[in-house]
């Protein structure tokens, strides 16, 4: 009897093992894959010899010994653009093995999925691979995100939306703030007595605190609502929840009780002298009285103070200029005499520009940094609402593809912007320029139009506020050092409330040529107003030429409409600025010039979104819908229109009308 329970107990044991092993060594679970198809590499390349390098030493990484964090990055080669970089990243609860495998299986699955492409990344439920011909260490990026969710409901929606929305931002603080070198943090929460809410949040670790959590804000946004799970994940960072434990939670550091769950240590015996303990008892109360009334009076003011904050926010939300309260950022706050010593007393040989607004200057501070300040005029149409609009506006949003506010200065006259220095000018002072063009490539006109694009998804879905920018035009995309592009001036910006989709306004702002028809008209505004400015942007940067130009002899034909009338004909070529060359990829300009076509129909609803727009640009999978003819097809119809718009003739009835209200800016470096 005892040897057969021996050797049952062996074979036990071996078949135990034998499953395990076999678990820990399947192929991952795969997710998803994105190749940009911005640039291709020839085969035998330099770059493929580099790659191959690159993906060698990634795995090589995953299964040293060492690496007990799940993450490495490694570049291969000396010269750009043939150098590739590469990193990837696993879950935080997989075993080392389990990471090792994962890496292991995706260096070779990305090459199938992405054959001969220089940027791309593929998910795996266990790990993250990636890789480019540029640098992505320490750069967060939110793009592509990609949601996947669980089709089972919830039961109740409301309640579950509040567990979680808590869950969340629990583990996006401390994910975000995790010195441990994995940046990355898990939670639980009681939903019903029979279910558990399980959370995961996590970022690559070379990104710093603040790029972790606007990393994950973004995503976080994305979730699902009402379902039992979900998971959005992009290049930088990921988060996921569940109704069951989806992650090994002793794999991952727990956070800490707060100090109110630690249970105190029993409280040693104490013999009292008989006689006393009334005594006793009043010096107690003598003391737990005034702590009682200072703690509730803490309690109160810090209630106060959140309730102020909190008014403050809704207020940005709500007002019809978007003006928010400047004590929120007051923290940013320059002193004149500062700005006067970085711009030498704001000297005509710092000056970078001048825009409808003011004056632009370079500077730089006592500690080096180089900065662009933007002084308004006292003329100018921004005045104090439009200046703490762009303050407030700026202090809260956080992209790679919006400039960044480093600071403000408002003393007496002075209404001052700091923004960081852009070195390479803006959009309109290469585009338009015979010679200068010929510095914008097809391959970086491509990444210009990807990057506003994913700037523009920012300010309309991912931010916090629900931002339309209204004055989407050349001369507002700076390019920094990298030729990437950033969109700035926001003192015309709009805030809107998350479920607002459209408004109506009386005072139309913008630039002649880039307005929607039905703003311009009627006072409509929604973010369908910038897919359209947008649509004539790109429009512009395959063309290199300017939306006002006049494309027939009698003036009535404009941008849109010459690029309508070669897309009818089937020569959409033929729009393609000549300086461009033949080195570009035709399918990525027919399909840029299709999608500058969507943007521009005359009907809001026609028009795609940003997330569409962006899906379009990285997945050439998805397919185009047919556009429809433009708005302001003809420069004479359009003239026209607007004549009726100022006498109070149009259909849409008088609308109050002003140069002087529309922005002329034509800023060139900044």
């Amino acid at each position: 009897m005892s040897s057969f329970f021996t050797i049952s107990l062996s074979f036990l044991l071996l078949f135990f093992f034998i499953n395990l092993r076999s678990t820990e060594s399947a192929a991952p679970t795969y997710l998803y894959n994105y190749c940009s198809n911005a640039t291709r590499f020839a085969p035998n390349s330099t770059y493929q010899s580099n790659l191959n390098k690159l993906l060698s030493s990634l795995s090589s990484a995953a299964a040293a010994a060492n690496n007990t964090n799940g993450f490495a990055n490694a570049t291969a080669g000396q010269n750009p653009p043939d150098r590739a970089y590469g990193l990837f990243l696993c879950r935080a609860d997989v075993s080392a093995s389990t990471c090792s495998d994962c890496v292991a299986a995706g260096t070779q699955d990305i090459l199938q999925r992405c054959p001969n492409q220089r940027v791309s990344v593929i998910w795996y439920d266990e790990c993250m691979l990636r890789y480019s011909n540029q640098s992505i260490y320490s750069v967060m990026d939110t793009v592509p995100s990609l949601m996947m969710y669980n089709t089972g409901n919830i039961s109740d929606p409301t309640r579950f939306a509040q567990i979680l929305g808590d869950t969340m931002d629990d583990i996006v603080a401390r994910a975000s703030g995790d010195e441990s070198g994995k940046k990355a943090a898990t939670a639980e929460a009681n939903f019903t007595s029979l279910q558990k809410l399980y959370t995961l949040a996590q970022c690559t670790p070379d990104l710093t605190a603040s790029d972790c959590n606007t990393c994950l804000q973004s995503v976080k946004s994305n979730l699902p609502s009402g379902k039992q799970g979900g998971r959005d994940f992009s290049p930088s960072c990921s988060v996921r929840f569940e109704l069951y434990p989806f992650y090994n939670a002793s794999a991952v550091a727990a956070p800490p009780p707060p100090p109110s769950q630690i249970p105190p240590p029993p409280p040693a015996p104490v013999t009292r002298p008989k006689g006393k303990s009334n005594k006793t008892t009043v010096i107690i109360i003598a003391v737990a009285v005034p702590v009682g009334v200072a703690v509730v009076l803490l309690f109160l003011a810090c209630c106060f103070r959140r309730r102020k904050a909190a008014k403050t926010y809704e207020v940005a939300q709500g007002d019809e200029s978007g003006v928010g309260d400047i004590t929120d950022v007051e923290s940013l706050q320059y002193d004149l005499a500062t700005i006067q010593a970085a711009t030498d007393n704001f000297s005509h040989q710092n000056k970078l520009g001048e825009g409808g607004f003011g004056e632009v200057f370079q500077g730089q501070l006592l500690n080096g940094q180089e900065i662009a300040v933007k002084r308004l005029s006292e003329g100018s149409g921004q005045g104090v609402g439009e200046f703490k609009n762009e303050v407030v506006l700026l202090a809260k949003l956080q992209h790679r593809n919006l400039v960044r506010l480093l600071g403000f200065c408002l003393e007496g006259e002075e209404k001052i912007l700091v923004y960081e220095f852009v070195p390479n000018k803006s959009l309109d002072y290469f585009l338009f320029d015979p010679d200068k063009r010929r510095q914008l490539d097809w391959s970086r006109r491509y990444k210009i139009i990807s990057g506003i694009a994913r700037g523009m998804l920012y300010l309309h879905e991912d931010s916090r506020l629900r931002i339309i920018h209204r004055d989407l035009k050349p001369s507002n995309i700076l390019l920094d050092s990298e030729m990437n592009p950033k969109i700035s001036d926001f003192g015309m910006a709009r805030i809107f409330g998350v479920d607002q989709t459209r408004a109506k306004t009386n005072k139309i702002v913008g630039t002649f040529g880039y307005l929607s028809p039905e703003y311009a008209m009627r006072g409509q505004i929604s973010v369908k107003s910038d897919v359209y400015s947008f649509g004539v942007l790109i429009l512009e940067i395959i063309t290199g030429k300017k939306n006002s130009c006049s494309f027939q002899s009698d003036g009535g034909e404009n941008l849109t409409g010459y690029a309508w009338k070669h897309w009818r004909a089937g020569t959409p070529l033929e729009v393609l600025d000549p300086s461009i060359g033949d080195s570009c990829s035709m399918d990525e300009v027919i399909r840029c010039l299709h999608i500058g076509l969507l943007g521009v129909q005359e009907d809001p609803a026609d028009r795609p979104t940003m997330a569409s727009i962006v899906l379009m640009l990285s997945s050439h999978s998805v397919k185009l819908p047919q556009p429809r003819r433009p708005a302001f097809f003809l420069q004479k119809s359009m003239e026209r229109q607007l004549k009726e718009l100022k006498s109070g003739e149009s259909t849409g009835g008088s609308m109050p009308w002003s140069i002087n209200e529309m922005s002329v800016t034509e800023v060139s470096p900044r």
